[in-house]
């Protein structure tokens, strides 16, 4: 990755933390399912000590189920093995302020074992290790995350206490790009905005959408990593910031029956100096590397889906006629299709619409360019464009469950060749973890249909 300049210098922080600016700092990791998992250090206490060596966290911190349970089928993390630390170090180029705390900075860590080897793991080491492989070719990956949420009323505290049921959307109906709908909760969406470029993101904009109360805003893209790490910020702000303003927010990518939650990742290759290297004079305007490297998103996609809809609920998006894929299918600027080409000239570039708001970018974007690399090493010829409705084509169908997809990603050797043994057993007992959870549980709907009728 080439050197850039962090939201936040080192230098600054110091000055901020002698002036009394900075009192705080936060360091954190995204876990397995992309949240931020950290300490807050005294600030003059991180500059003495924590900037130099680190400081460590519990290895169940990569081994545990959403609800943080200890859950068996890890092999770096266990009772067994007496449940010890790995080492975090800040990655410096992260370091940015957290406009929504006072006082607060924040930095992102890697995750490394006692003699120092990183954490295979580790979704931040995943992505590290695919865009190694992406240098190795000369290329580097541009990425933007498209990231889709619901704003409701009531605060966290009671939609817990109310079990999520009879919560208030901040809309009542479909404001899908309206200028009226989004005005009804402006003043929350104004601060996400603000206060994320005061952490040193670039906004771009703001728009409403289908789902009653739903909504996005959208970044700038960048490096692979840095979207990656912001992408994780973001999620964890655009929380505290709702929850500040006694309102709740979810990603969860299917709320309810209607529109899910998506996020829509857009990914462009570029070479060392930055040149985009996707456009050409072959079909559909695209160069041999971008039809490479698009057909192994394709091949992979069934094996990957895993990475892209980590979830139970994750799989409940994909409906026909939803907006969401359920055809492994391309097409230039058709939304009925998993992966979709849009952009022209040094803009070309193509989406994946599987991920839902749930998904963990790192992981997602490490498929993206694992997938890419398939194709591009195999030298895989791209097939013909969806011209039409993909819902109703002829094409393979996106897994319907976690179960499906894990047991795909469990037998892949693309997945085997991309990512080693560890990572894939690592993920496939996450997998098996949740199905296992829900499988084991008693719903809502089950005991509407049988409490009294059975």
């Amino acid at each position: 990755m080439a050197d850039r300049t962090p939201p936040l210098a080192v230098e600054e922080l110091h000055a901020l933390v002698a002036g009394g600016e900075i009192d705080t700092v936060v360091l954190a990791f995204p876990d397995m399912q992309g949240r931020l998992q950290g300490k807050r250090f005294a600030a003059r206490f991180f500059l003495d000590e924590v900037l130099r060596h680190g400081t460590e966290g519990c290895t169940y911190l990569l081994a545990v189920d959403t609800e943080m349970n200890t859950v068996d089928g890890y092999a770096m993390s266990s009772w067994e093995r007496g449940y010890g630390d790995f080492a975090m170090h800040p990655d410096l180029s992260t370091l940015r302020r957290v406009p929504w705390h006072p006082g607060t900075a924040m930095v992102t860590a890697d995750l490394a074992w006692d003699d120092g080897t990183p954490v295979v793991a580790a979704p931040r080491q995943i992505l590290r290790r695919q865009l190694e492989r992406l240098a190795e070719q000369g290329l580097t990956a541009q990425v933007g995350t498209e990231l889709e949420f619901i704003v409701f009323r009531d605060s966290y505290e009671r939609a817990w206490d109310t079990h999520y049921r009879g919560l208030t959307p901040a809309n009542q109906y479909n404001v899908d790009y309206s200028v009226l709908g989004t005005g009804r909760v402006e003043p929350l969406l104004r601060r996400i905005r603000n206060e994320m470029a005061g952490a040193g993101m670039t906004v771009e904009s703001a728009k409403g959408e289908c789902n009653p109360g739903q909504h996005e805003i959208v970044f700038r893209y960048d490096e692979a990593l840095v979207t990656c790490d912001q992408h994780a910020v973001y999620k964890t702000g655009a929380k505290e910031i709702a929850a500040q303003e006694g309102c709740s927010l979810t990603f969860m990518a299917k709320y309810d029956e209607r529109e899910g939650n998506s996020c829509h990742i857009h990914l462009s290759l570029a070479d060392a100096d930055g040149a985009s290297v996707m456009a050409g004079g072959g079909p559909d305007g695209m160069s041999d590397l971008m039809r490479h490297f698009l057909a192994g998103q394709l091949a992979a996609l069934r094996d990957f889906a895993l990475l892209y809809a980590p979830n139970i609920n994750s799989y409940k998006r994909f409906q026909v006629g939803s907006f969401a894929p359920t055809a492994v299918a391309w097409g230039r600027d058709n939304r009925t299709c998993a992966l979709r080409v849009v952009g022209h000239g040094p803009s070309l570039r193509f989406e994946n619409r599987l991920p839902g708001g749930d998904v963990n970018p790192h992981l997602a974007v490490a498929g993206m360019v694992a997938a890419g690399l398939y194709g591009v090493e195999k030298g895989l010829e791209l097939p013909e464009p969806c011209p039409g409705n993909a819902y109703t084509a002829e094409y393979a169908h996106v897994p319907g469950t976690l179960r499906e997809a894990a047991e795909l990603w469990e037998n892949s050797p693309i997945a085997q060749a991309a990512f080693g043994d560890e990572v894939v057993a690592h993920y496939r007992n996450m997998a098996r973890v949740e199905v296992d959870a829900f499988d084991a549980a008693v719903t809502d709907w089950e005991l509407r249909r049988s409490f009294e009728r059975m």
